[in-house]
């Protein structure tokens, strides 16, 4: 159902309410018409601030007592407003960094009165939001803070802890309002239109539960969120990380839960074996396959150069929810692991006022007849598309052929030809691959179109395939496509991942004693490159029959495998060139295999399916008739690799 049919069958049912809400949220003047925008009419100082415990049903800490678990529950909402009965919707943030690590970029945590009410919530939904006829909520996740339960890193306790608080705030579920006590607490104040948001792990639970088809979800914001838990922690078989999701439960479980959880550690070890094979454990944590039951709308957000939790996330979640017919809209920066409140604060906070408005208050504000995608083209320079990917976007398949020295190919339309060898080496990255794409080196191929005529865009997934033949018996491949050219980046390999934080704070909502509207801004941090890594993608070769499944790989034998490539949108201007580049094992990226080999690709039996803003038939026109770049062109520092230390979504 479309967002404006949804919201016109929900007008008539409520006149009474809206007349009520034109009155309060409009001046005399504009009150004669429909309300386009909500307003700061309530006194947030003066907010209900409480908590309860929503019972779950689940018996998430495998003990088998029978006893379900609770979850707490942080409210604020507007006080005048539950005194004149009138029901609001709700913001909700479910999340297991409430204590543990804190959220934002000042990693702020709950603080609580002697009675155990929140005083202090960290960021800025319940300042800016609560006075403008919003309920702002913070849900400890089970096994988290003040929750019962187990951490399962994106099972049924993590999303059904969460989706039990939305039957809740709907009437289908119990409250109480302690821990352990028996008085139960009704959400009468509220009703039921509930909108969830976060970053990361917060994003990620947002889009599992979403993927229940719960009723009462209307929307949800997920920022560098994940859609399957299994490509968050490998790529095709090969391993991203050291560690798996036991180590990720136990850095956010709460003593008490950390005590008595561990049954639940050991189903996360025994069900997530290091081989990458896909398992039930990795199915129960994949939301894609379920978006045929998504209801809510979805604005999704994502850093470009995010390689915490990679751009593939966005991909497969956006296309499966396209094919769904789901209401959506998108925010693709330059940054890596950054919410937009710290790399485009102002434009983020009107847009996502405009968009809860229009979602949850069912406001006629034309944001759902907006561009739907803004993509950051340049540090704070950013672009808009009707649609994403854009019209007109077709796949173009482009070969690889070898080039008058090894390692250094060309890349056209037409079918490749010859071989190219490399022998892995770990210690190597993307980025020095791209640093050293013109010159034969041992550990990968490179493959370079000639500088483009005319500018080139390319939106959305890509993939490469490549037949390899490997001298042992496992192997990493890695595939980048890159564009080679001068250009000013977010230096997205920094600490801050695109961003510097400043001393200086901005206002946004109101604030209390307990509880400051004021946050340090932020400005960007680039830097001058001379190539920019696009998209990426890794695969271990022993999947090449069976995704799910490596097997060993008889040394010799040629293997066709597909890699995947994470979801991007990159303009690679004229006078610029594309490559492709593969190799073996990203030092930054994936564990060394057991073994070093040397993989030959076969060259007329590899290629690369990337989406192009007008097809093959743009890159022809781009590529036609090229002159050869210029000769003394001094290179620029590249981004610095990104070492790898990210572990916690």
């Amino acid at each position: 159902m479309s967002t404006r049919m949804r919201f016109t069958i929900w007008r008539p049912l409520a006149t009474a309410a809206v007349t009520l809400l034109v009155a309060a949220f409009l001046t005399p003047g504009a009150a004669h018409g429909a309300p386009r925008e909500s307003r700061p009419v309530y006194s947030y100082e003066n907010a209900v601030r409480e908590a309860v415990w929503v019972d779950t049903g689940l018996d998430g800490d495998g003990d088998g007592d029978g006893k379900a678990d609770r979850v707490a529950v942080d409210i604020v909402r507007p006080r005048e407003a539950a005194a004149r009965g009138r029901k609001v919707p709700v913001i909700m943030d479910a999340s297991p960094y409430y204590s543990c690590c804190g959220r934002g970029n000042e990693s702020q945590r709950k603080t609580y009165d002697a009675d155990g009410d929140v005083v202090g919530m960290p960021l800025f939904y319940d300042n800016y939001f609560v006075p403008r006829g919003y309920a702002f909520v913070g849900v400890d996740l089970a096994g988290t803070n003040r929750s019962d339960g187990c951490v399962d890193v994106g099972g049924p306790s993590d999303i059904g802890s969460a989706k039990a608080v939305v039957d809740w705030l709907n009437g289908r579920a119990t409250a109480y309002t302690t821990r352990t006590g028996t008085t139960t607490a009704e959400a009468d104040w509220t009703n039921g239109r509930t909108g969830m948001i976060g970053k990361s792990w917060d994003g990620t639970i947002a889009n599992g539960v979403a993927a229940t088809g719960v009723k009462g979800l209307r929307t949800v914001v997920p920022i560098s969120a994940i859609s399957t838990w299994y490509d968050y922690y490998f790529s095709q078989g090969a391993p991203l990380y050291d560690s798996g999701p036991d180590w990720l439960s136990d850095y956010v479980e709460s003593p008490t839960a950390r005590a008595g959880c561990a049954a639940v550690q050991k189903q996360l070890v025994d069900g997530a074996p290091r081989t990458g094979d896909l398992t039930p454990l990795w199915s129960g944590r994949d939301y894609v396959k379920d978006a045929r039951k998504v209801k809510a709308s979805v604005f999704l957000v994502h850093g470009l150069q995010d390689l915490n939790v990679r751009t593939a996330h966005v991909g497969r979640w956006w296309n499966a929810l396209a094919k769904n017919g789901v209401t959506r809209k998108i925010w693709l920066s330059q940054t890596g692991h950054v919410d937009p409140f710290d790399f485009r604060r102002a434009a983020w906070v009107e847009t996502l006022h405009r968009w809860f408005d229009h979602e949850l208050l069912g406001y006629d504000n034309g944001i759902d007849r907006e561009p739907m995608a803004d993509i950051e083209r340049h540090p704070d320079q950013w672009a808009t598309s009707a649609v994403w990917p854009p019209h007109g976007t077709r796949t173009a398949t482009l070969r690889p052929s070898a080039g008058d020295r090894p390692g250094v190919g060309t890349l056209g339309l037409r079918r490749g030809t010859g071989t190219a060898a490399f022998t892995d080496d770990p210690r190597l990255s993307e980025s020095d691959w791209a640093a050293r794409i013109d010159t034969p080196t041992p550990d990968k191929a490179g493959f370079v179109t000639a500088p483009l005529r005319r500018d080139l865009r390319l939106s959305g997934s890509s993939e490469v395939t490549v037949t390899a033949t490997p001298t042992t018996a496992t192997a990493h491949l890695t595939a980048v496509l890159v564009d080679l050219g001068p250009d000013t980046v977010r230096d997205y390999a920094a600490s801050g991942e695109g961003i510097t934080t400043l001393t200086d704070r901005s206002c946004w909502g109101a604030s209390t004693a307990g509880d400051s509207a004021c946050f340090k801004e932020t400005r960007a941090k680039t830097a001058d490159v001379a190539r920019t890594v696009v998209s990426r993608g890794w695969a271990d070769l022993g999947t090449y029959a069976d995704p799910g499944h490596g097997v060993p790989l008889t040394p010799g034998r040629p293997y066709t495998l597909t890699l995947d490539l994470a979801a991007t949108d990159h303009v690679f201007p004229a006078g610029h060139r594309l490559a492709l580049i593969v190799a073996g094992t990203d030092r930054d990226l994936i564990d060394p295999p057991a073994d070093t080999p040397t993989l030959t690709l076969d060259l007329a039996r590899t290629s690369a399916r990337v989406p192009l803003a007008g097809g093959a038939d743009a890159f022809a026109r781009a590529t036609a008739g090229s002159a050869p770049a210029a000769p003394g062109a001094r290179p620029l520092d590249g981004v610095g690799t990104p070492h790898r230390t990210y572990r916690i979504p």
